[in-house]
């Protein structure tokens, strides 16, 4: 069982429907620029939610593949219902490619993780738990989102991978690297530089991140996922703690427990950033598309029936 601080996640279900079950680190040096304070979505640079209002209006709609009567999209078939064109919403391409396990017992309506599937459609992939890949081949190019004792920051991600790009050089000739506890220094430094000037001539292949994985589930269903041996090895990433805008925020709850989406789309920010070292000029803000949708009417929801 891994031994898990008890502040950094949700050690409960939140009986009101989605579960934000991560909580991170504090790091309060990075403001995103999407600044989420007391009107958190509002500087977003979103596609225009139109279709989503004429969609709410028009009510209920088929799934054009199950049939199912949805609102906006199907969140079993990850595609827009009938009243909801597919050309009228954003696509986003990302830097990496997304896995997301759900848990089984995780009521498919009532989970964010669809939202990345529907807005990043290339680059997500969603699987339900315990049907999951193999990682282990891949280890050195993917990285877990995982508060866990041993967790990095986003910014230490290419250092750590050029770790595992060495380790994986090693697997590979184990006829150098077993010999090392044996030479001389001399030799070792010489072989060691050796390792480095091969990590170094590929660097843009053996330290870069390929992929994240995500949990989407409740605290003791992610306690069950992340002890999976298809899952031990990989590097875990901590995000640094923001403010959930989660509409089923629970009483007496920090407000730092995100929902998947948020999960996401702050890693993404932070990648842009600190890996990347590029500006960000809101090139992943629509990843919160459905979100911050359903944030508003909400929230104007609350505000006609005269509740904060």
């Amino acid at each position: 069982t891994m031994s898990l601080n008890s502040s950094t996640l949700l050690n409960e279900e939140n009986p009101q429907g989605i579960k934000p079950i991560t909580k991170y680190s504090e790091s309060p040096e990075l403001q995103t620029p999407s600044s989420f304070q007391d009107n958190p979505l509002q500087q977003l640079q979103l596609a225009s939610q139109e279709v989503l209002e004429k969609a709410k209006k028009s009510g209920r709609s088929k799934c054009p593949r199950c049939s199912s009567s949805r609102m906006f999209y199907c969140y079993t078939c990850f595609v827009p219902v009938e009243t909801v064109p597919t050309k009228e919403i954003p696509v986003v391409k990302l830097p990496l490619k997304i896995d997301i396990i759900k848990h089984p017992n995780e009521t498919d309506g009532k989970s964010t993780a669809v939202h990345a599937k529907l807005l990043a459609p290339d680059d997500v992939t969603i699987y339900k738990y315990p049907c999951i890949p193999e990682y282990k081949e891949k280890r050195h190019e993917t990285a877990l989102i995982f508060p866990g004792p041993n967790s990095i920051s986003v910014k230490d991600i290419a250092l750590h991978l050029q770790k595992y790009a060495k380790k994986s050089i090693c697997d590979n000739d184990d006829d150098d690297c077993s010999r090392e506890p044996f030479l001389k220094q001399a030799k070792i430094e010489a072989e060691e530089k050796h390792l480095k000037e091969r990590i170094s001539s590929n660097r843009s292949e053996s330290t870069r991140l390929k992929k994240i994985v995500f949990i989407d589930s409740t605290w003791n269903q992610t306690n069950k996922i992340i002890t999976d041996e298809r899952l031990q090895g990989l590097l875990q990433i901590e995000l640094k703690t923001r403010k959930t805008c989660f509409w089923r925020h629970q009483k007496g709850k920090p407000d730092t427990y995100l929902s998947t989406i948020e999960a996401i789309y702050y890693f993404l920010v932070d990648y842009h950033q600190e890996v990347l070292k590029e500006n960000y000029k809101g090139q992943y803000d629509n990843m919160l598309f459905f979100f911050s949708f359903m944030y508003t009417l909400i929230k104007n929801a609350k505000c006609c029936a005269g509740k904060d």
